[in-house]
């Protein structure tokens, strides 16, 4: 069972027929690959527009960074960062029909962000850490990313520095029955069926060999009926493949695993680089004989 669309408010659904790209904005000072390029405001919500511009339909606003090691910031700090940032990119979008999420595991924070603005929460505890947070979501009826991790970022390590590899016998089976619990969960608390997307979690717990894994094995993360996040953007298990140290040289690695994924209806690609990603999947989709093709005067894929 595969989803054509995820659900953010009783009446608004993102399309993900052919593929959906979300965008990455971080407001933070020490994200792995962006950090410190888009504190301001008025600076971050252009290069938001810009991401939609390039064909991103949502745009993933972050205030604290979720690299392995990241210290932990408070949530007074967080709103601080995003809420500026979600409004400001909310008034410059004016009425184009873009989701914005908010990258949190606080309740509090995600409240504030859909205050001004945003439409679902992007949580990379799966919602685990904040017991509010699935509360809050079922309450305000809106979208929530429910990823696996096996600790929180201060406690975890890169993809490619693990001393023993972390022990799930088949990470396949063990991510998507993870996956499968916190679904159940969600929905217990109230939350609509089709507003939980569920994320595997690439390079969060993961050595490079077991992130290689989850990518073969997405189909059997499809099964659970759910739209699916795939968040590869400048990982440092792709880095490792091609002995690519800085982040932001990554692209064409991510760019590549994204084509090689294809893209089935319920797949969501979490992306620094949209607009190469999105003329990525073009030539893949065309390679497959779907015949992509872009609409006229717009980055945007159409079938035709």
């Amino acid at each position: 069972m595969r989803c054509d669309a995820w659900r953010v408010a009783a009446d608004r659904c993102v399309s993900l027929d052919p593929w959906c790209l979300m965008g990455i904005l971080n407001a933070t000072p020490d994200s792995f690959s962006d950090g410190g390029l888009h504190l301001d405001p008025e600076r971050a919500a252009s290069h938001g527009v810009a991401l939609v511009d390039a064909g991103a339909s949502i745009i993933d606003v972050g205030g604290e960074s979720t690299r392995p090691g990241a210290e932990r910031i408070a949530p007074a700090e967080q709103i601080d960062r995003v809420v500026p940032v979600v409004s400001a990119l909310r008034s410059a979008l004016g009425e184009r029909d873009v989701v914005i999420t908010v990258d949190t595991t606080s309740a509090e924070v995600a409240a504030a962000a859909l205050e001004v603005g945003a439409n679902a929460v992007n949580d990379v505890s799966g919602g685990t850490e904040d017991p509010e947070m699935l509360r809050l979501i079922a309450q305000r009826d809106v979208g929530i990313i429910l990823m696996h991790r096996l600790a929180p970022p201060d406690l975890d390590s890169y993809s490619d520095r693990y001393d023993a590899e972390p022990e799930y016998g088949d990470v396949v089976r063990a991510v998507t029955e993870a996956l499968a619990g916190r679904i159940r969960e969600a929905e217990a608390t109230g939350i609509a069926p089709a507003s939980i997307m569920v994320d595997p979690g690439f390079g969060f717990g993961k050595s490079v060999e077991q992130n290689f894994e989850l990518m073969r094995g997405l189909d059997e993360l499809t099964r659970l009926g759910r739209p699916v996040l795939v968040g590869l953007s400048r990982k440092s298990f792709l880095g490792a493949t091609t002995d690519t140290t800085n982040p932001a040289d990554r692209d064409l690695e991510s760019a590549v695993a994204a084509v090689l994924l294809g893209s089935p209806r319920g797949l969501v690609q979490r992306v620094h680089d949209v607009a190469g990603h999105q003329r990525a999947l073009m030539v893949g989709e065309a390679v497959r004989g779907h015949r992509m093709a872009a609409e006229p005067g717009s980055s945007r894929p159409r079938t035709r």
